[in-house]
């Protein structure tokens, strides 16, 4: 499987291959924005982001020891939210103070027809994990999810 770049920009994402599963990797200036970007290479997983509209929102709040800890958490949250709600999400606002995230996602209810969702995501996972700056001062945030 080739990897699937959505951008290379300041910003962006992207699908990486792992043998059983799916890798996610969003990139930013900001630790923020490449937890924004990951959410983002999530819901490609799963459908296509255009298809989802942003029409209701969900706060959620993450704390954990680490930066890495702290992404696992919030892409599980975020697959929790859309498994109980049976939402997609399309837009994201993170802010993280030192290892704590607030953050809101906006998406709608599930339309089978219209989403057409092609997986269904079972977790964030520890493997390729990782939560830093590159040799160019841009945050990149990724790991495996499990489908």
């Amino acid at each position: 499987m080739v990897a699937v770049t959505k951008s290379r920009s300041a910003f962006g994402w992207e699908h990486f291959p792992h043998v059983a599963d799916i890798g996610v990797r969003g990139w930013g200036k900001t630790i923020d924005e490449a937890f924004e970007q990951a959410a983002i290479a999530l819901t490609e997983v799963i459908c296509d982001l255009a298809k989802v509209q942003p029409v209701q929102q969900v706060h959620i709040h993450c704390e954990a020891p680490d930066h890495e800890i702290l992404l696992v958490d919030w892409l599980n949250s975020l697959i929790y939210e859309m498994a109980t709600r049976r939402v997609l999400f399309s837009r994201f606002e993170v802010g993280i103070t030192g290892c704590t995230l607030k953050a809101v996602a906006w998406g709608e209810v599930i339309d089978r027809k219209r989403h057409q969702p092609a997986v269904e995501t079972k977790g964030a996972t520890y493997t390729a994990l990782r939560v830093a700056k590159d040799a160019n001062g841009t945050w990149v945030a990724q790991c495996i999810v499990d489908v």
